[in-house]
Parts: C-alpha cells; sequence; structure tokens
C-alpha cells in the first residue's frame, strides 16, 4: 500500500493498529476521547458535543 495514496485517518489507523500489535496491554481501558471522535468525524462530534449541552440544560432545568 503506497503512502502517498494514504488518507491522514487511515495513517493515523494503520499506525494505531501498528501500536496495538506491538503493545496489545496498552489497549485495556478502552480507546479514549481520541478513537471516539476519530470514528465519528467533525459531524458526528459536533451532534455528540450537541446532545451533551441539551442533556445538560434539560438535566439542570428538571432537577435542580
Amino acid at each position: 500500500m503506497p503512502n502517498d495514496k494514504e488518507t491522514p485517518e487511515e495513517i493515523r489507523e494503520r499506525l494505531r493498529q501498528e501500536e496495538l500489535k506491538r503493545n496489545p496491554a496498552g489497549n485495556i481501558h478502552g480507546g479514549g476521547l481520541p478513537d471516539l471522535v476519530g470514528g465519528l468525524g467533525w459531524k458526528g462530534t459536533g451532534l455528540l458535543i450537541l446532545v451533551i449541552i441539551v442533556a445538560f440544560i434539560l438535566f439542570t432545568f428538571f432537577f435542580l
């Protein structure tokens, strides 16, 4: 697979997979925020942030 044809997302994923092969115990606690955001893209990340903000507003409105 030539490196000049890979997108930045593919390069990051390939490097992450190589790191997991070298250090499988490093992924015990899950992927974390970078994997979540990388998998969602910018639209999904924006939607996630919007849902969190709306949930916080509704929580404060009804329970405080």
